[in-house]
């Protein structure tokens, strides 16, 4: 019995936004590349285009071998858990892909296995070529792909995808979409860039705890208080929020109580992982932690004028600045946007981290913290580009919650 390996990815620039997918198919045996597919499919999420680029490449390999074994590979760890029925499926849009991804072999044919993004850069290659070609309002062809193919002898492969004229010797590839009616084909590179996807880092303040509506200074020094009833019910409101959207890949959260509840319950609902990163923590207010902001200025005078004028100054005590909490925060949003190029990752924090996240986004100084209001499980998203971009796409949404 012949055996293929398909590898699949899609990508979305907006998320929802223009979306694509590309699928390579090769042989498990020798590797050469047999097949590719790829399709710019419209507006999209980055889960739906992933799905996409999952059942064109079984289809892809169900054209050149219908009684095949087939070991899928992808980065997505969403669609790879899904499929393998460890995961629910509770996403409309994906629903009915899963369904229609099933029944192009039957079950007990086909694995299902996740790899990093390092090495599923052909898939992704082809899904970033579909969104260029829907970009220019054209169709992805296979003449325009710059991936890496293996070279072999397919001339069945050739014959399978329909009889093009691949000469003996030449991988045959296959466009999964419609043809270019006007006969024409611009290859090479545009006078724009690809960024390709971005990492978008979607922010979920936590939800209330006793200190929230008291509007005491509750940082990573105090006693970390957890959600109060209205804080958890917060929380299943903006899980429920996201649910709909279909779009998070990842869930971070900061390792305080109040976090740490929040991501567990928004995770639950997305079928998800929680994973805590250190670097979301919230500042250390020091010797403030617990008091309101009357209170601080009755007791630390002095202290709290100079926190207000320089992004140097430390609250009381030996807590954090805002130059140390920037400082934090643009390391870890670094690693962050490196490790999840082109993903949705939902990053679960406080009112500083989102707040500095925004404003390093903008470019704006420090003292614009002091001019954003950012509600208790608000949601806020930043977009991140190869080219050192960033895009703020949300700010403070609470819709949810009303």
């Amino acid at each position: 019995m012949r055996e293929f390996i398909v590898e699949a990815d899609g990508g979305s620039r907006g998320n929802p936004g223009p979306a694509g997918y590309g699928a390579v198919v090769c042989d498990a045996a020798t590797g050469q590349t047999l097949l590719e597919a790829a399709e710019y499919i419209g507006v999209a999420t980055n889960n739906v285009a992933e799905y996409r680029g999952l059942l064109a490449g079984l289809r892809a390999a169900h054209t050149l071998d219908p009684a095949a074994t087939v070991h899928v590979r992808m980065d997505s760890k969403l669609v790879i858990e899904q499929m393998s029925g460890r995961w629910k499926i509770k996403h409309p849009s994906m629903k009915p892909l899963a369904t229609e991804a099933r029944t192009v072999f039957p079950p007990d044919r086909v694995t299902y296995e996740w790899i990093p993004r390092a090495e599923n850069k052909h898939a992704d290659r082809l899904a970033n070529e579909a969104m260029d070609a829907g970009a220019r309002g054209e169709q992805w062809s296979p003449g325009d792909s710059v991936a890496e193919l293996e070279a072999g002898p397919i001339a069945t492969a050739a014959a399978a995808a329909g009889g093009s004229a691949a000469a003996a010797g030449t991988p045959a590839v296959v466009a999964a979409g419609h043809q270019d009616v006007s006969g024409t084909t611009t290859r090479g590179w545009t006078s724009a860039p690809d960024l390709g996807a971005p990492a978008t880092l979607v922010l979920l303040r936590h939800g209330e705890t006793p200190l929230t509506p008291q509007k005491r200074f509750s940082g990573s020094g105090g006693t970390d208080p957890a959600l109060s009833a209205a804080g958890r019910d917060q929380a299943h409101r903006a899980a429920d929020a996201l649910a709909r959207r279909g779009t998070v890949q990842t869930v971070l959260a900061s390792p305080l109580a109040r976090t740490r509840e929040t991501a567990e319950i928004v995770a639950a609902r997305l079928g998800l992982d929680v994973v805590v990163e250190d670097g979301l923590r919230e500042t250390d207010f020091g010797a403030w932690e617990g008091l309101t902001f009357g209170e601080v200025r009755d007791r630390y005078p002095d202290d709290l004028n100079a926190w207000l004028a320089d992004p140097a100054a430390r609250p009381t005590g030996g807590g954090e600045s805002f130059a140390e909490v920037a400082a934090r925060i643009a390391v870890t949003k670094d690693e962050l946007v490196t490790t999840h190029a082109g993903r949705t990752v939902l990053l679960v924090t406080h009112v500083t981290p989102i707040k500095t996240l925004v404003r390093l986004a903008l470019g704006a100084p420090p003292e614009s913290l002091f001019r954003m209001e950012l509600s208790a499980a608000s949601l806020s998203a930043v977009a991140y580009y190869a080219d050192g971009n960033a895009s703020v796409r949300l700010f403070n949404d609470t819709s949810h919650l009303r």
